[in-house]
């Protein structure tokens, strides 16, 4: 190897070193790296390091554009609640982190053998983020076991994961050329070693994350010093939740907010079990924290008690909601919230009340006399804030983030565009890229999300992670480092079988965690089909190792793209992919290794 190859691994080593003990962002360390790589190559006059338009390459990848495609595809289906009419029944409501891990695992490894796993992972990552609000539970005892069951079941199928598909093509190519014997290669064929190696591996997750997960949870306000608001909500007729027990609902164990009381037809339910039946117009009175009024908003079949809401000039879609202290100068002090006419002045709509503790129960909100001090949780239009910000009406005025009310209308609608969206790509009548476009922009034209939503739904700092990541892939190639190594373990096995087959698989797993799954398979497979022909044996276990080995990226965040997706969701640190995947990486590895030579010998 020359000097641009031994300067490339020190680089990655470095790089790794940073990310490791977390010194900056993994943007911020992964930009630097490829910024030197390009640097000594420019000053040195090397062609064998990174020019500028390699960066430019990198983030120009189609396997990049698709994610940042399918950020918004998920922006449409979770501004509608189309995810969660599929996947509430499917998660339910775990009592334990293993239940929910059980809840999430299966059915997106089942799911990633048909589908592409970055789609998986970027559909679920909202639902989540959501069922963690909802159940307390950690994120980041869920996220990565939401990547790791998407990367194990896309290894199950030819179509799971465009890797497979990537070696399919070698293969094929292979053999048109008189390069390879007869070698079969269908859609399950790969299933025989990789279904008991993801059962094994979803096992180990359950078993390990206990003691190797942290602990981690978001950043939520501390519920015991937040604000409490009394909120009004009404249960629509014939809803999903008109004739459902207060359980069933979802209603029982929401974080941050508690049912205080049911008003039916001017009668109150205040012993509220969760037996009790829900039924259309029955008015719900909660007591909670800012965070889970939001909550509230976009489950389905509620809406706020007030018909106030439903009288303002903006359409709801386009509304937020906005907290507001009442100052001692303002008009309304003295009178209720109907008298002092509030919707009519401000454009707005009051739906809940907090008063220093105080709870505000028996009363619908127009009949709330208005104190100075009150801090009112309001719908209106984005452009209140502006408006009354540095009015004498109020001390304080700001928008609840995250709070537009979903358009549950447009579900169905977003529904139809995924299934489009799906078929399109699984039958090959489009490829990933152009499917997600067309269906993210189906989203914003039939209105499951706004083009600004769909640019704020966009991960940015991931995109710059993984464009980097692809920077620095290139650089391991181009300087010959990767050839070098591949080259370097295969000589040391010997000739010998078994010693071969584990070389393929360790230095394809080992190219995946530093470069991407499908460059690491191109750059071992050549080196696997030599080693084959020299051993004079079947091709086909050589194929399915290096399949699922450029595939089972576990114990880094950027050799995978699903790991980069949850790397910020669930607050992780490159460490803890190391403490968890490091184990798996082994066990996956020993299990293909062993399964694969079983039902293909070579000696």
């Amino acid at each position: 190897m020359g000097w641009e190859a031994w300067f490339t691994l020190a680089t990655v080593a470095c790089m790794i070193f940073a990310l490791a003990k977390n010194v900056a962002g993994p943007d911020a360390i992964m930009m630097a790296a490829l910024t030197v790589l390009m640097t000594v190559g420019a000053i040195a006059g090397s062609t064998q390091l990174p020019a500028p338009h390699k960066i430019i390459e990198g983030f120009g990848n189609e396997g990049l554009v698709t994610v940042a495609v399918l950020f918004v595809i998920a922006a449409g289906l979770s501004q509608t609640g189309a995810m969660s009419m599929l996947t509430d029944p499917l998660l339910g409501r775990p009592k334990s982190t293993l239940g929910a891990q059980i809840r999430l695992m299966f059915p997106v490894a089942g799911l990633s053998a048909f589908l592409n796993n970055t789609t998986i992972v970027a559909m679920f990552m909202p639902v989540v983020t959501d069922w963690c609000k909802k159940t307390g539970l950690s994120p980041s005892k869920l996220f990565i076991p939401l990547s790791y069951a998407a990367i194990l079941g896309g290894t199950c199928t030819l179509i799971g994961t465009s890797t497979n598909i990537v070696v399919f093509g070698m293969v094929r190519d292979a053999v048109q050329r008189g390069e390879l014997g007869p070698t079969n290669i269908g859609l399950f064929t790969m299933s025989i070693v990789a279904v008991p190696v993801a059962i094994l591996g979803l096992i180990y997750i359950l078993i390990a994350s206990p003691k190797l997960l942290p602990d981690r949870h978001t950043s939520r306000a501390d519920e015991s010093e937040a604000r409490r608001y009394t909120v009004e909500m009404l249960v629509e007729q014939n809803s999903p939740i008109d004739g459902k027990t207060i359980e069933q609902a979802g209603l029982r164990h929401l974080r941050g907010v508690f049912l205080a009381e049911i008003d039916r037809g001017g009668e109150a339910l205040v012993a509220v079990g969760p037996e009790t039946v829900l039924r259309g117009k029955d008015r719900l009175i909660f007591f909670g924290v800012v965070e889970s009024v939001v909550d509230l908003q976009r489950i389905r079949g509620l809406i706020p008690a007030t018909d106030q809401v439903f009288k303002l000039d903006d359409p709801r879609h386009n509304r937020c909601l906005v907290e507001a202290v009442i100052s001692t100068q303002c008009p309304l002090v003295g009178k209720t919230i109907r008298e002092g006419r509030f919707r009519t002045v401000y454009n707005a709509a009051v739906i809940a009340v907090h008063r220093g503790g105080e709870h505000i129960v028996n009363q619908k909100i127009g009949d709330i006399k208005v104190h100075a001090g009150d801090t009112l949780l309001i719908e209106t239009h984005p452009r209140f804030v502006e408006t009354y910000r540095n009015t004498h009406d109020f001390l304080l005025v700001s928008a609840v983030a995250d709070s537009q009310p979903l358009r549950h209308d447009r579900a169905i609608f977003a529904l139809a565009i995924l299934g489009a969206m799906v078929l399109c790509v699984t039958t090959g009548w489009l490829t990933m890229l152009n499917g997600a476009l067309l269906a993210a922009g189906a989203m914003v034209l039939v209105r499951c999300c706004t083009a600004t939503e769909a640019r704020k739904s966009i991960d940015w700092r991931l995109l710059m992670v993984i464009g980097a990541a692809l920077g620095v892939g290139s650089a391991l190639k181009t300087s010959g480092a990767a050839t070098g190594i591949a080259e370097w373990f295969i000589s040391i096995a010997g000739g010998r079988p078994w010693v071969v087959i584990a070389a393929v698989y360790l230095i394809t797993a080992i190219f995946t965690e530093m470069i991407t799954n499908n460059a690491a398979a191109a750059l071992v497979f050549p080196v696997a089909q030599m080693a084959a022909k020299q051993l004079d044996a079947d091709f086909t276990p050589f194929a399915i190792v290096i399949m699922i080995a450029a595939s089972a990226s576990f114990a880094t965040p950027i050799g995978y793209q699903t790991n980069l997706m949850v790397y910020n969701a669930g607050g992780y640190r490159f460490t803890d992919y190391l403490r968890i995947g490091l184990p798996l990486d082994l066990l996956v590895m020993v299990s293909t290794i062993a399964i694969a030579t079983l039902v293909w010998p070579i000696g």
